[in-house]
């Protein structure tokens, strides 16, 4: 079994990637397993140490390194220490491998479209809200700036919060999960956001008054 007192190591100042975002990857996650009776043991460790490596991604100097490749790698040497057999650790490092949104990379296994799932499930709703102006307000980037239009392609956060929602996270289409649960989810979130934005223009512009 995984220490999560260790694992929680790997997290510490991540911010909005941070070891509640796995928890709430790790909660998703089982959930959608347990209705798709996928392996819960692969699950459980892969949404654990999805993220493991991303600190090293966002030190300066190693802006080159994938945290999930690297993770993959890492996740490997852990659990070849602990009561794993060698297939499920394939899997788990396989669903690390794959699981980056940006990276569009392919899931072989049931797992690895769940641990997708659940990962890009919290880049939607109330919860991506939150941490999209978090982030903005720790780097101190704008708000919004009405005549700066949202980039056809993303180019990373360092933009202002609304236009990142353009950029980004409205691409997340809820249609591309791969199972019906997350879906479902996604719609509601993806809804959600949309709902947000047309409010905060309103607001901005004053159209609500």
């Amino acid at each position: 079994m995984l220490n999560l007192k260790e694992v929680k190591k790997y997290y510490e100042d991540l911010g909005g990637h941070g070891f509640d975002h796995v928890v709430r990857v790790h909660r998703m996650a089982m959930k959608i397993a347990k209705k798709e009776k996928a392996d819960l043991k692969v699950v459980d460790a892969a949404s654990w140490l999805h993220d493991i490596a991303r600190a090293q991604e966002d030190l300066k100097g190693r802006k080159g390194l994938c945290h999930a490749s690297e993770g993959a790698k890492v996740a490997k040497k852990i659990l070849k220490n602990l009561n794993f057999s060698e297939k499920k650790i394939d899997n788990i490092v396989h669903c690390i491998a794959v699981h980056r949104y940006s990276k569009g990379l392919k899931a072989e296994t049931k797992e690895a479209k769940i641990l997708q799932d659940a990962d890009r499930l919290d880049a939607l709703g109330a919860i991506c809200i939150a941490r999209v102006f978090m982030f903005n307000g720790l780097k101190k980037l704008p708000l919004y700036i009405p005549e700066r239009k949202p980039e056809e392609h993303y180019h990373g956060q360092e933009t202002t919060a609304i236009n990142h929602f353009y950029e980004k996270i409205l691409k997340i289409k809820p249609e591309n999960f791969h199972t019906a649960l997350a879906k479902k989810i996604a719609k509601k979130r993806y809804d959600y956001i949309k709902e947000f934005l047309k409010k905060f223009k309103d607001e901005w512009e004053g159209k609500d008054a």
